[in-house]
């Protein structure tokens, strides 16, 4: 018997289906309007010219009414405006990039591995297992007390990382500005693991010689996500502070962090982290609309700390033998999902179409009222974002937010590569992502970019910018001098 009906499921493109019904939703409010505005342009048009001149005498103006019209739209617009948060911009960022003569390649850091841990040789397995599978590349950096053998990690290597990390970012920084330290009104530093006295904010105003009424602030503890709340903690403190430029230094000191123990949770750290900094100049002033890079559009961050799994999923602690090191638990990236799902459901309705909330709402109605076994839908934040930065805190964290988040692996090539390239740089690593992308050539004005960052506590944080203009292809930065390999092909599993 022939088919009657056509089969619509090869016939007809649901892709197609789904792009008609975004865009119906999308733009609900204009598709009503131009009936109604077309209705009123034919009705006037219908009307005479003597018709329209008798319909204007036939209105009475009072000049009092006229003038307290006129006060109350004045009245509006002042308490709008002055109501209205300042636009905060990103002027300019700088990455530090390690010189060639911190690399360490696979084979020096297996060796280094074996000399160390001599006494222990499932314990250099284990690394080397861990390396094979990191997504880390060649070219990753640690610093120089780290390449002794033993490693040298006191308090004056500690404190020569941070400033040649921390000055050349911000060396670099003025250089493409051409801001000078008297023009720093806000410093923000965070750095997770090395706080020492006085303050790396306090090094950097002896350093620049800055000005006595800076507003200076030092953040540790706060790991990988720190950089975000200093973003948050500037946005903040640029509301209040009118006319001012703040600077944000976001890094990691590896040196005293490094660690020689037995455990493996503690080993874990020192094959992903590596050398790296940025420095950020923000900025509220008017005059840095035109060459500002970005504009900030929102800052969502989401705690998990009242867990007690989640509190001490990423914990700093001694081993048996008393040494120090950073112990990552295997609930981590469950832990980091639960953070994502709630940081989600906050930043959701404030980035996505209204196509995707509302078939978002559909889906939940559907489970709380119909079936609670539908699968809930994941909401396509492609339609809010043309980037993604993720943190690059390691291939299986990569990994989950694009399987998650449905991205293809283009939304991800930024952070997989910043990963090969440079390791984890802890905070700093959306930087050099943005960096990635800018280089790429592919950053144009109006896109619209998501930086997705985890930290212990347990902390998810998200930022959004919003390109201010067209970024032209960058002739310096961290990846001058290699964005010509890039992408490259990561292999699963790098045999040593």
């Amino acid at each position: 018997m022939p088919q009657i009906l056509p089969d619509f499921s090869n016939s007809v493109k649901l892709k197609y289906v789904k792009l008609g019904y975004q865009y119906l939703v999308n733009h609900i409010l204009t598709l009503t309007l131009i009936p109604v505005m077309a209705g009123i342009l034919i009705e006037v048009l219908r009307l005479g010219p003597e018709e329209i001149v008798n319909l204007w005498n036939s209105l009475h103006f009072d000049l009092v009414q006229i003038l307290c019209s006129c006060f109350f739209i004045i009245f509006i617009a002042t308490v709008y405006f002055m109501s209205k948060p300042r636009s905060i911009y990103l002027v300019e960022y700088a990455c530090y990039k390690p010189p060639v003569t911190c690399r360490v390649p696979f084979a020096t850091f297996m060796e280094h591995s074996r000399l160390i841990l001599s006494n222990n040789p499932k314990s250099v397995e284990f690394q080397m297992r861990i390396l094979e599978r990191s997504g880390l590349g060649e070219e990753t950096c640690l610093p120089p007390a780290i390449h002794y053998i033993p490693p040298t990690p006191n308090m004056e290597a500690a404190k020569g990382e941070a400033e040649i990390v921390i000055f050349s970012a911000m060396n670099s920084l003025f250089k493409k500005t051409g801001l000078k330290p008297k023009d720093i009104d806000i410093l923000i530093v965070n750095c997770s693991l090395f706080s020492p006295t006085p303050s790396l904010s306090a090094m950097v105003i002896n350093k620049y010689k800055l000005r006595s009424n800076i507003k200076s602030f030092n953040l540790s503890g706060m790991g990988c996500s720190a950089g975000l709340i200093s973003i948050d903690l500037a946005r903040d403190l640029l509301q209040v502070h009118p006319n001012s430029n703040a600077v944000v230094v976001s890094t990691e000191i590896i040196t005293p962090n490094y660690y020689q123990g037995n455990e493996r949770a503690m080993l874990l750290p020192n094959c992903l982290f590596r050398m790296g900094g940025a420095a950020i100049l923000l900025s509220n002033r008017r005059s840095e609309r035109w060459r500002a890079k970005y504009r900030l559009v929102h800052v969502v961050r989401t705690h998990k700390g009242a867990d007690d799994k989640a509190y001490r999923c990423v914990f700093e602690e001694e081993d048996k033998e008393g040494k120090v090191g950073i112990s990552l638990s295997k609930d981590l990236m469950a832990i980091a999902g639960e953070a994502l799902k709630s940081n989600i459901t906050t930043i959701g309705p404030l980035v996505l179409p209204a196509s995707e909330q509302l078939l978002f709402l559909l889906t939940l109605i559907g489970r709380k009222i119909f079936n609670p076994k539908w699968k809930p839908y994941i909401p396509d934040f492609k339609q809010a974002f043309e980037h993604f930065c993720i943190h690059a805190g390691g291939r299986a964290v990569i990994d989950e937010l694009q399987k998650n988040l449905q991205l293809s692996s283009e939304h991800v090539e930024a952070s997989r590569m910043t990963l090969h390239r440079f390791g984890n740089t802890s905070s700093s690593s959306l930087w050099y992502e943005m960096s990635y992308i800018e280089s790429k050539g592919r950053m144009k004005r109006g896109d619209r970019i998501w930086q997705i960052a985890f930290g212990s506590g347990f902390k998810c944080n998200s930022a959004v910018w919003k390109c201010n203009r067209t970024i032209k292809t960058p002739t310096d930065g961290p990846w001058e001098d290699c964005i010509d390999r890039y992408p490259v092909h990561i292999p699963e599993v790098v045999k040593l």
